[in-house]
């Protein structure tokens, strides 16, 4: 949830798609990329993480109600997961050509980017980890301010 909400700050308006009304063929092929980017990789581990979170919340539950909170966790990412795929799919049918979508969904499933995909969480984590404290509006105003004098916070 955090992820999606930086991405939808830092996104700048968007011209309209070039195919609108992509074919069904498209979408499908769209599916296909979005099945294997790096979102659906990430996703799993995102659930994963969110669920233990919940569960721990709730340690006074009893083991049979915290296996049932995990079932109602996994069925509510599954939904989500799902919508998640079908609007990214539909987004890059809108973008892409259907022949740009037969190379890129043809890469997709080679060996290398089998392994590529394998890796895309512990890459992202550590990523992630990098970027812990980077504030790049405080950074900047401060790098302005040191430049400058003006914009000093008080």
């Amino acid at each position: 949830m955090i992820l999606a909400a930086l991405l939808l700050q830092a996104a700048p308006a968007l011209p309209p798609p070039p195919y609108p009304d992509p074919p069904a063929e498209a979408i499908a092929l769209g599916r296909r990329l979005a099945e294997t980017g790096a979102l659906a990789s990430l996703l799993p581990m995102i659930a994963a993480k969110e669920t233990d979170e919940l569960v721990a919340a709730h340690a006074t539950l009893s083991a049979a109600d915290q296996a049932e909170l995990r079932r109602t966790a996994d069925a509510t990412f599954q939904a989500g997961r799902a919508k998640l795929m079908a609007a990214q799919a539909r987004a890059y049918a809108e973008r892409l050509s259907p022949a740009d979508l037969r190379t890129l969904a043809a890469r997709a499933d080679d060996a290398a980017s089998r392994a590529y995909r394998e890796v895309q969480p512990a890459v992202i984590v550590a990523s992630m980890a990098a970027m812990a404290g980077m504030d790049l509006k405080r950074d900047t105003l401060a790098a302005f301010c040191a430049k400058t004098g003006k914009g000093c916070a008080k």
